[in-house]
């Protein structure tokens, strides 16, 4: 298998972490979206990362699809999303979340380096950093009352731990987190615990572009 995409997208680095947590081996092509778009292209037309080329030559795109791929080929007792019940619906519903809070989190990114500095709108930004805040909020409170010493669905690592982790890195590192009030001190320590382990510490990469106040 080949992982295509940079580590300092939470989206790539979360199929990166998984992979790694799974002990399924794969090569890792670190192709950036900006230089690289016509060689991502060639490979998925819709030109995004993650991708993910399968020994067959298939590419899987999207990183959700590209897990919900990983836990269907480990099977059910490795799987790192719950198939079934109410803990699988905690799960997706965190996860979601987090990829909302990222989602805002990139759409005040865009706001900054990608428009016309005479076409920034503020009004939009600051709508974008309600909706991220209001995410992180209710993280927070779910880190807080699930995982104040371990992990977010009970005494394994999953999946919402996963990308919930990677994202929050990612925000601490582009929107300038790290340097804000310490508002969400359970998140956080939720991301350290993911850190110090040997999937997330050999797939860290520092955020390429300038920071955003958040």
């Amino acid at each position: 298998m080949m992982l295509i995409g940079m580590f300092d997208s939470p989206y790539v680095r979360r199929v990166a972490v998984s992979l790694k947590r799974l002990e399924i081996p794969f090569e890792h092509a670190n192709w950036s979206v900006g230089e690289d778009f016509e060689r991502i292209r060639a490979v998925s037309p819709l030109g995004r990362v993650p991708v993910l080329v399968l020994d067959d030559g298939e590419s899987l795109t999207e990183s959700a699809a590209i897990l919900d791929a990983l836990d269907d080929l480990v099977g059910p007792a490795r799987a790192l999303l719950p198939r079934t019940g109410t803990v699988r619906r905690e799960a997706l519903q965190t996860i979601a979340l987090a990829i909302g809070a990222a989602e805002k989190a990139r759409d005040q990114i865009y706001e900054r380096i990608a428009r016309p500095a005479e076409k920034y709108h503020e009004p939009w930004a600051a709508r974008c950093r309600l909706q991220m805040h209001g995410a992180l909020g209710l993280l927070e409170e779910r880190c807080r009352t699930r995982a104040p010493d371990g992990w977010l669905l009970g005494e394994r690592l999953t999946q919402a731990d996963i990308t919930v982790a990677c994202i929050f890195s990612f925000l601490k590192d582009a929107m300038n987190l790290a340097h804000a009030p310490p508002q969400y001190p359970a998140l956080a320590a939720l991301a350290e615990r993911c850190e110090a382990l040997a999937e997330f510490r050999a797939t860290r990469a520092p955020w390429f572009a300038a920071k955003v106040e958040s």
